[in-house]
């Protein structure tokens, strides 16, 4: 078959079959097809869209373009969770060892960060020594001895997304659904888990801005999951504002310990814990998601929580007395309040904004190869719905630079909305799709 015949039918609105779409991705990924024909197809997509059927088949041959992982000698339901990404998203360093000290098997595949902070591997390196690219074997006996591995992407896992993506991203064709479905879901099919939980990010922070946006993608990638004969599930929440109060790495790795100990930010222990019901749903242990939250706030109560992380970090290589001593992990030069301008009440701390700031003090990546300083960011002194008065600290930068924490301040100044009325806290979980 032609590609330019392919691309022709896909410009005019025709449907792809799935031998066309296995042929397309198949030869693309082994070189056979150039760039520029495949970004020609990406473009006719992006208008013409796929239907159900073809995003299907386009996950399921992006997923079989690389290896494929067994995990079928870990003993109980397997569960992954997935993030679409936000500003101050430490959610699996919390959810993990908590879903695992209740008994449930987590087998997480972790990507590293690009854009306004590091990916959860990169977080986990702040513990001196750990290792995040465990081979498949230790992985699985990890997740059997301890129920927990969080492990960085094999490169040969769904390379047909990688090379797809880089396309995509210099084409303007990243913000497509079946296109995102796709690269999403191909990863998280090959990861080899029983059961997925999505958190879709919605808002100023998040890749998704609107609801309806949002929603049109969880209900394709939980589509794809179910026709891939997985148990899954999708929360909407919500990134108008940084969840919790900590951005950037060490400062994110601190909070989350906090949180273990039972002394997690409101917002973000209330999107664990849906999350993490859902997961405890999915693996039999309890059949009611009320029940299930209780289960977990019973092992962050009992301290069993904080003792699955530690054992966590020690299992792959870290330095964990750094869990137990917050104060061994290297502080900023500079800590500057940033001041509120008048008295009123918190309206907006613009997500993205805040992010684009953690990463201009060095907390992001721009490109992969940029070096992350972990011990930059923005902590929060204040949330949407508190009352403020002028000359109160609204957030504290922490810098190593002078000029750059400048540059941050500015950021975060005009990100802020204060309004004399008050005005209710952000609604956490907007929605769910099962």
């Amino acid at each position: 078959m032609r590609m330019y015949d392919l691309i022709e039918k896909k410009k005019l609105g025709e449907e792809l079959t799935t031998e066309e779409i296995y042929h397309i991705v198949n030869g693309y990924t082994r070189d056979e097809i150039p760039d520029y024909q495949i970004s020609a197809l990406l473009m006719a997509i992006y208008f013409k869209g796929m239907n159900v059927r073809e995003r299907y088949d386009l996950t399921m041959a992006m997923r079989d373009s690389g290896d494929i992982l067994d995990l079928s000698s870990i003993d109980g339901v397997k569960i992954d969770k997935h993030s679409t990404g936000g500003v101050g998203d430490k959610v699996t360093l919390v959810l993990g060892p908590i879903i695992a000290s209740i008994g449930v098997p987590v087998a997480k595949m972790s990507g590293r960060g690009l854009g306004h902070t590091g990916g959860t591997i990169d977080k986990l390196e702040a513990f001196p020594g750990f290792n995040g690219a465990l081979s498949e074997k230790a992985f699985i006996k990890q997740v059997n001895a301890i129920k927990i591995a969080v492990t960085g992407q094999s490169k040969n896992l769904a390379p047909a997304d990688k090379k797809l993506y880089a396309l995509r991203d210099v084409t303007a064709t990243v913000d497509e659904i079946s296109l995102i479905t796709g690269s999403i879901m191909s990863k998280k099919l090959a990861a080899g888990t029983d059961a997925i939980v999505l958190d879709v990010t919605v808002g100023d922070g998040a890749f998704m801005k609107t609801k309806e946006d949002a929603l049109n993608l969880a209900k394709s990638m939980v589509d794809i999951g179910k026709r891939a004969d997985k148990k899954i599930a999708a929360y909407l929440t919500n990134m108008d504002e940084p969840l919790g109060y900590a951005v950037g790495n060490n400062l994110e790795v601190i909070e989350a310990i906090n949180a273990l100990n039972g002394n997690g930010p409101k917002d973000l222990m209330e999107v664990v814990y849906a999350l993490g019901s859902q997961m405890i749903v999915f693996s039999g242990i309890e059949t009611d998601k009320a029940k299930a939250r209780k289960l977990m706030e019973e092992a962050v109560a009992s301290g069993k929580a904080f003792e699955k992380f530690v054992q966590f970090i020690e299992m792959q290589g870290g330095d964990a007395s750094y869990a137990k001593d917050i104060s061994k992990f290297e502080p900023a030069k500079y800590v500057i309040p940033v001041e509120a301008c008048c008295d009123g009440y918190v309206h907006a701390m613009k997500a993205e904004a805040f992010g684009l700031a953690s990463m201009s003090l060095g907390g992001g990546r721009e490109t992969f190869d940029d070096e992350i300083d972990m011990s930059v960011g923005i902590v929060l002194a204040k949330k949407v719905g508190d009352q403020v008065k002028k000359g109160e600290a609204l957030c504290y930068v922490h810098a190593n630079d002078e000029t750059k924490a400048k540059k941050a301040i500015e950021m975060i100044n005009e990100a802020t909305i204060i309004k004399a009325e008050k005005c209710d806290e952000n609604k956490l979980i907007i929605d769910v799709v099962e």
